[in-house]
């Protein structure tokens, strides 16, 4: 089974980019009516939702057992709680295109964390492959969004901590390979409902909102596609391309996205951009080449 054919994978970590990358344009359509947390709060439990359906639909049965709920806990905080809370106070105080890049470093954080804390050796060509799509980022955004650097050094240590927490997601999800997919997602997404949903009212009033239509439908498809859907294909990610493969994708967001506004608001790409996106696409790819990992049966695995 080591030599299956990628193709599929590669166009899921494609899907996931996608996801993730379009989930900015409906956050900032919703965060305008909704304020953050409540928005958070609201994402998680509607994707909570939408995986439990799922899941009575397929006929399957929550996961059992204290130690597992203990380390989807931990999941969760490494996925959304910790990263998300951290990338939103982060973002605030740092230009958007640096946080762009700062963010797009968890495949670095990955490698390392591999490397110190497991007995795995070093791979040079997943290395050289993560340096080249970190460097696609940079053309894509601009290498001027680097200038800033060493100032607000505060928010910028949270946006990387934010992308650290996100290589611990990618690394700790490898304990969930005979839970199944949908299972973990939606674990973790209870566990982020049962943290965020309180925490809205804590800090917020979220029963006096008064959102409009549009800023719901933003919200719905946050919760269902952008975080449901999502978390279903990362987590079959992390079986079949392994921790470093899934974390690929955030070299694949910002491509993403400036494809995005070329199909959506007319923009024209530049060369440097076009260099960036060959960039990232080629790193993307070193990092995945090779045999493929056989994916661990799960019941009810999705």
């Amino acid at each position: 089974m080591q030599s299956q054919d990628k193709t599929l994978d590669y166009a899921l970590l494609g899907l996931l980019a996608l996801l993730w990358g379009s989930s900015y344009i409906f956050t900032k359509v919703a965060v305008a009516e909704i304020p953050p947390v409540t928005l958070i709060a609201l994402r998680v439990a509607g994707a909570a939702l939408f995986l439990g359906l799922v899941l009575r639909i397929r006929g399957e049965r929550l996961p059992r057992g204290w130690r597992l709920w203990g380390r989807l806990g931990l999941q969760a905080f490494f996925n959304s709680i910790g990263a998300w809370t951290v990338l939103a106070w982060g973002q605030q105080h740092v230009e958007a295109g640096l946080a762009s890049v700062l963010n797009s470093t968890s495949p670095i954080f990955v490698f390392l964390f591999t490397v110190f804390f497991t007995r795995e050796a070093p791979d040079a060509r997943k290395l050289l492959g993560a340096l080249l799509g970190l460097g696609g980022v940079v053309l894509i955004v601009g290498v001027e969004a680097l200038a800033g650097l060493g100032e607000s050094l505060a928010g910028q240590l949270a946006c990387l901590s934010g992308a650290m927490l996100y290589a611990g997601a990618a690394l700790h999800g490898r304990n969930f390979a005979r839970v199944g997919a949908l299972q973990t997602a939606l674990g973790t997404m209870i566990w982020a409902t049962l943290v965020l949903v309180p925490l809205a009212f804590v800090v917020e009033a979220p029963l006096s909102l008064r959102p409009s239509l549009t800023a719901l439908a933003a919200t719905l498809i946050l919760a269902v596609s952008c975080t449901g859907l999502a978390l279903l294909v990362y987590f079959r990610l992390v079986r079949t391309l392994g921790p470093l493969g899934v974390a690929s994708q955030s070299y694949l967001r910002a491509g993403i996205g400036v494809l995005l506004g070329v199909a959506v608001l007319g923009e024209r790409l530049s060369l440097p951009v076009v260099l960036g996106l060959c960039a990232a696409i080629a790193g993307v790819w070193m990092m995945n080449a090779g045999p493929r990992r056989a994916a661990v049966s799960a019941p009810g695995a999705g």
